[in-house]
């Protein structure tokens, strides 16, 4: 008989703990949905921002990269004369 009890009681428990994950499965959806819509509208609202944004960072990034090209030149050239044999 106790047997029976401990399956039952074990059934009650994992019949709790599945309308649990349910809910909550349900609510993250829910939430889900929300958050993604929420991103699509402010999406639509900044991508102009985003672009010119975008936009200046990459023609930082470019000067910066030619500086650092001029740069790595000048080191090289110092560095070729230094190590250059007759001197």
């Amino acid at each position: 008989m106790h047997y029976l009890y401990s399956y039952l009681a074990l059934d009650l428990a994992n019949d709790r703990v599945n309308d649990v994950f349910s809910l909550e499965f349900r609510q993250t959806g829910e939430a889900r949905n929300a958050r993604q819509a929420a991103e699509l509208a402010a999406s639509e609202r900044s991508s102009i921002g985003r672009r010119a944004l975008a936009r200046g960072l990459a023609a930082v990034s470019r000067g910066s990269a030619a500086a650092v090209r001029r740069l790595d030149d000048v080191v090289a050239d110092d560095l070729g004369r230094a190590l250059a044999p007759g001197k």
